[in-house]
């Protein structure tokens, strides 16, 4: 490996110590309605998103707070010798993309049937340490 490549490796690898995520794939709520629970906690620290969700009576909160425990469990083995609290982690990106649809038949009036698509979607979820702190 060339000495430039090595070093835009090394650099990109410490821009990747500060970011973790984690992904739900498949999770059994249709997308307009977790997008509704994620919009809420874009862009926000991590204490106040995990306070967000838990006092949101809404099903996909409960799915997204595992979701963030999980991302900030991913960062901290990726940064053992950090503090959770100190490193001041934010949710960096949050996205929602839909899955595959579990398509049934309602009977409908006259012998015909209509379609029920029953959607599901896949979540990923980033999250960042604020540079200041950590240089």
């Amino acid at each position: 490996m060339g000495s430039r490549k090595k070093q835009m490796a090394d650099a990109i690898k410490e821009a990747k110590k500060h970011v973790a995520f984690a992904k739900l794939n498949n999770c059994p709520t249709s997308p307009r309605k977790m997008r509704l629970v994620a919009d809420l906690v874009r862009g926000e620290k991590v204490e106040k998103a995990l306070n967000i969700l838990k006092f949101n009576n809404k099903e996909a909160s409960g799915r997204l707070e595992k979701l963030l425990l999980s991302a900030i469990a991913n960062w901290q083995a990726k940064n053992e010798d950090a503090d959770v609290e100190t490193a001041e982690l934010f949710v960096k990106e949050i996205r929602v993309d839909g899955g595959s649809m579990l398509k049934r038949l309602r009977p409908a009036p006259q012998g015909r049937a209509h379609r029920i698509r029953k959607r599901s979607n896949h979540v990923t979820l980033v999250v960042g340490a604020n540079n200041n702190t950590q240089s």
